[in-house]
């Protein structure tokens, strides 16, 4: 998806829509809009769309609706996928039986997609949890609980690290005992940014999925 980057107030408004409309399968109303963040008129709510629509994350039909342009992408990616040709007995031997099942889709392997995103790695600070430089890691837009590997965003840089939190301010530990690890001082806290959960990473060998603590 080719879109432009986003304001801070744009990813709220456009994270809220969104999220209402794969939990209730409708968009919001304008007058939910509005009172969720306060907007004054209809028009706020108008110009908002519109500025999704102009970057790219929000399609305007001839029939005047709205639509996800990350959801149309994922319907014609739902297309394609690996083809289920049948089911295979795990207990005692029956018979084979084969047939067109449909196919397993990237939805199939992670449910909360429309949350998901990807970055490539540079270098080798985390190869003891399995990835490498030139991996893609693949990041979630959710908490990050302490001890959890997540991509941090400080002073202009971004560093994927797992993630501990304290009195003392925050700690990012590699995990190489060949680098060191980072500590944030409590006062800066306001200038850390946390880009998103790490859940897995892709490279040639296959998808590797983060497993649950």
């Amino acid at each position: 998806m080719d879109t432009a980057q986003l304001t801070r107030k744009q990813k709220q408004f456009y994270e809220f829509i969104r999220d209402y409309y794969y939990e209730h399968g409708i968009w919001p109303t304008y007058r939910e809009i509005r009172e969720v963040f306060g907007f004054r008129s209809p028009n706020s709510v108008t110009q908002n769309l519109q500025a999704l629509v102009k970057k790219g994350y929000l399609k305007k039909t001839d029939e005047n609706e709205y639509l996800l342009i990350e959801d149309e992408i994922q319907q014609q990616d739902d297309s394609e996928g690996i083809p289920i040709r049948g089911i295979i007995a795990a207990g005692f031997l029956q018979e084979a039986v084969e047939a067109n099942l449909g196919v397993i889709t990237l939805k199939h392997l992670f449910p909360n997609l429309h949350k998901m995103y990807a970055l490539r790695v540079s270098g080798y600070s985390m190869k003891d949890a399995g990835v490498m430089d030139g991996d893609f890691v693949l990041l979630m837009d959710d908490d990050v609980k302490d001890g959890d590997i997540g991509a941090v965003l400080y002073n202009g840089e971004t560093s994927l690290k797992r993630i501990y939190s304290g009195a003392n301010g925050l700690r990012l530990e590699p995990a190489n005992d060949s680098y060191s690890d980072i500590y944030i001082e409590p006062d800066v806290f306001e200038e850390v940014r946390i880009l998103g959960k790490y859940i897995g990473h892709v490279n040639r060998s296959g998808v590797f999925r983060q497993q649950p603590n």
